[in-house]
């Protein structure tokens, strides 16, 4: 699969008081068990996704689609976040059942894991935009206890995600025993560490090119008198 579609896949990707009536919290327990199994048809969705990724083998498309990923996968979660917020929506409370709640709930959960996922997969790649960005951090922070409270995470192939990926990032105090499952003694998916630093290079000039090149096309312009036309 080619780098285009590559990014367009994994970009779709993105896109209560509680009752104490049994009845109520059969309701509850139905939809949180229906989405659990909806979650697990996401999490094969990324993963597949991922899996196309790492098999590019080619560092300056990772980084630039990881690079758009990341933009993207924020926004949503900092819009999630603020409608689950706004209707003040407990992660261990009552499942959602307005269509928009529904879909912020689900965003959220789905979009922690999948970072979490690009954090085990392409360490490098992500500390080099997430170490600086304080916004990143505090939305994560907060998808995080998001997902922990919500018991999607409790058992099953995705308990661990959410604890090692908050190690990788720093957010949480690292074991003694903690290893990036995904990373190997060859470093990650690049040949050494100067071939990683000079994508970092290439691409940071592209990226100041192009900036440049927009500057220029938004510059004033001389515009031409009724005379001359």
């Amino acid at each position: 699969m080619g780098a285009p579609q590559v990014c367009i896949s994994l970009i779709v990707l993105f896109l209560t008081l509680g009752g104490t009536s049994d009845i109520k919290k059969q309701k509850r327990d139905t939809g949180f068990e229906i989405y659990k199994k909806l979650f697990e048809v996401k999490r094969k969705d990324q993963i597949s996704a991922l899996n196309n990724l790492i098999e590019l083998n080619d560092v300056n498309q990772q980084y630039k689609i990881i690079d758009i990923m990341l933009k993207g996968l924020f926004k949503v979660l900092e819009d999630s976040r603020a409608v689950l917020i706004a209707a003040d929506v407990q992660p261990d409370g009552p499942f959602p059942e307005d269509d928009k709640i529904k879909d912020a709930y689900s965003h959220t959960v789905e979009n922690s894991a999948f970072f979490g996922d690009v954090v085990l997969r392409f360490p490098k790649i992500v500390h080099h935009y997430f170490d600086h960005n304080s916004n990143w951090n505090n939305l994560i922070r907060w998808g995080i206890g998001f997902c922990n409270l919500s018991g999607i995470f409790d058992d099953g192939p995705h308990s661990q995600l959410l604890g090692l990926m908050a190690q990788e990032l720093g957010i949480s105090e690292k074991s003694p025993d903690y290893r990036n499952p995904f990373k190997t003694d060859h470093s990650e998916f690049f040949p050494n560490a100067d071939a990683f630093q000079k994508a970092l290079r290439e691409e940071e000039k592209r990226r100041k090119k192009e900036e440049k090149r927009k500057e220029i096309r938004k510059g004033p312009r001389i515009t031409r008198s009724r005379s001359e036309l």
